[in-house]
């Protein structure tokens, strides 16, 4: 058994309430849930029970790790609460869920999703910014799907709207061991004061 992560002892995951096009999201998921396990690293993600969200809380506990959900009331019925989750959290809003999961987690990373899971992503990066918190942030990039996204962001900083050091704080990872690596020794960096 590999031994536990030094810095990222909960990592905020997040991800489509769908299963996306390609088997190869489920398949991520999965692996990415068994490495988290692996390493003794709880899940913090959405609280639903559909979708990528659903399958990595699945995955996570059947592999003996934890599982900690946050949901709106209001979608509690819409994304199907888990109900078999090591804690659920029922918050009133979704600005409440985004700064719940922050207090959970050290670490956040983004697999492939739509919408919520961009919202939820870059929140926690501005949060970042305005010095709210010095936790780090990853792709999962499955199968390049944040290619287009990554060349976007490399765009916005070469016209001047994101600086270089803030450019790179958002980390990217073609496997689940990589990004767990990445964002270990970014918050590891960020523990000693450290700019990332």
């Amino acid at each position: 058994m590999k031994s536990a992560l030094k810095s990222v002892r909960r990592l905020a995951v997040y991800c489509g309430s769908s299963i996306g096009s390609d088997p190869v999201f489920a398949d991520s998921a999965v692996e990415l849930a068994g490495v988290m396990a692996e390493r003794g690293v709880d899940l913090v993600y959405g609280g639903g029970r559909l979708g990528l969200m659903g399958l990595m809380a699945d995955s996570v506990l059947a592999a003996g790790g934890r599982a900690y959900g946050v949901i709106p009331n209001a979608l509690v019925d819409l994304e199907v609460a888990h109900t078999g989750l090591t804690e659920l959290h029922r918050v009133d809003t979704l600005h409440e869920r985004k700064a719940k999961m922050t207090d959970l987690a050290d670490a956040f990373l983004a697999l492939p999703g739509g919408i919520g899971t961009l919202d939820e992503l870059f929140e926690a990066w501005s949060w970042n910014a305005l010095g709210y918190h010095a936790k780090p942030l990853a792709l999962l990039n499955v199968a390049g799907f944040w290619d287009g996204l990554d060349s976007f962001l490399d765009h916005a900083a070469a016209c001047g709207f994101l600086s270089p050091a803030r450019r790179e704080q958002l980390l990217v990872a073609g496997t689940a061991d990589e990004a767990l690596k990445l964002l270990d020794e970014a918050a590891a960096t960020a523990a000693k004061g450290m700019v990332w």
